[in-house]
């Protein structure tokens, strides 16, 4: 289904590009292309925010138990790429969630005044 992977991957930027300061990139065309982004964002963010990062990854719930292997040095691939892809399976993931679960409304709230 190429239009709901697009989809999914438009949820994803929208999602990652104010928190990773991407709002200045050019939309990326493609889910390498995001990644390519990400990465180099990640590594300047390893490199000079290390802590935002880390709580960036915490508030984007991306586990621990996925980030510690990839930010070792015998790890397959460099950390900022692994980092990435591991960021861009979670917001999918998020935006698969958010797209197929919808919440019943809420009953017995008239009486509220906000």
């Amino acid at each position: 289904m190429p239009d709901q992977d697009t989809n999914l991957l438009n949820d994803a930027v929208a999602m990652v590009r104010g928190p990773f300061e991407l709002d200045n990139a050019a939309p990326p065309a493609s889910e390498e292309e995001l990644l390519s982004l990400l990465a180099d964002r990640i590594a300047d963010m390893l490199e000079k925010q290390p802590e935002y990062l880390m709580s960036l990854l915490y508030r984007f719930d991306v586990l621990e138990k996925k980030i510690v292997p990839v930010m070792r040095p015998d790890a397959p691939e460099p950390a900022n790429w692994g980092l990435a892809r591991l960021v861009l399976e979670r917001q999918k993931e998020r935006a698969e969630t958010k797209r197929t679960v919808k919440p019943k409304p809420l009953e017995g709230m008239d009486d509220w005044a906000w």
